[in-house]
């Protein structure tokens, strides 16, 4: 489905992100993978190893996206390595959980900083490399950007920022062939949400009434079909993947 594609995905170490880029790889995609920490790196360097034995090409970068400069580096190199960027899914993303009277500013800024302005900073370069030959711009969001959670006032904030950015520059380039669009997913498996309690696991599984936490290859699908030729005519649309939690 991606055969020949370049796709960028940002965060994509661990979690929903590895699984979009492992995702992608089998579809046909040349995967450029992003890391912030230098704790990453050796895994970073393990995933393009294993993407690479899927008969594909594969770097890993490290940048943090909400750095504007290493945001538009990142870009750049994916471009200077392939020649292209087709897709780019804004995935990096971190949490600052705390009430809001407990939050301190910092928390907020950080979140606000990672999860919306890297969204920011990396589709304003990627829609400029993008405007010749189209493209598919694929935005995080999350459950929480839709319904809000206690203590999770910065990161509920970021997630509906994305929501609104999302389908403001859809409209904008939807006659460049940019399609850009957003996932909102719920509880998904990830190292995330391995540390929570079992009896916080279960008190989460009953809202939600799949009765069942997702699983990162369940949100990966939905990504290659939006980064696919199948959705050409999709865009400015969030797909919420959540069990019906959201509904």
């Amino acid at each position: 489905m991606l055969k020949g594609k370049v796709a960028l995905i940002t965060g994509s170490v661990r979690g929903i992100g590895k699984a979009i880029s492992l995702c992608f790889a089998k579809a046909g995609a040349n995967v450029v993978l992003n890391y912030n920490s230098e704790k990453s790196k050796e895994d970073a360097q393990d995933l393009v190893e294993e993407i690479r034995s899927m008969g594909v090409k594969a770097v890993a970068v490290k940048a943090d996206v909400s750095k504007f400069e290493e945001a538009k580096e990142l870009i750049n190199t994916t471009i200077h390595t392939f020649g292209k960027l087709d897709v780019l899914v804004n995935n990096a993303g971190i949490t600052k959980d705390m009430l809001l009277i407990r939050m301190t500013e910092e928390e907020f800024d950080q979140v606000v900083s990672v999860n919306l302005k890297g969204v920011f900073n990396c589709s304003k370069v990627a829609t400029k490399a993008m405007l010749k030959t189209g493209g598919s711009i694929i935005n995080m969001s999350s459950v929480v950007g839709i319904n809000g959670n206690v203590g999770q006032s910065n990161y509920a904030a970021t997630k509906a920022g994305v929501i609104g950015f999302t389908k403001s520059v859809a409209k904008e380039f939807a006659s460049r062939k940019i399609r850009v669009n957003a996932i909102a997913p719920g509880f998904i498996q990830t190292d995330m949400t391995e540390v929570l309690a079992d009896k916080v696991k279960e008190e989460v599984q009953k809202n939600i009434p799949m009765k069942r936490f997702g699983m990162g290859d369940e949100v990966a699908q939905v990504a290659l079909f939006l980064a696919s030729d199948l959705a050409s005519y999709i865009t400015g649309e969030v797909i919420r993947v959540d069990g019906g939690m959201a509904m």
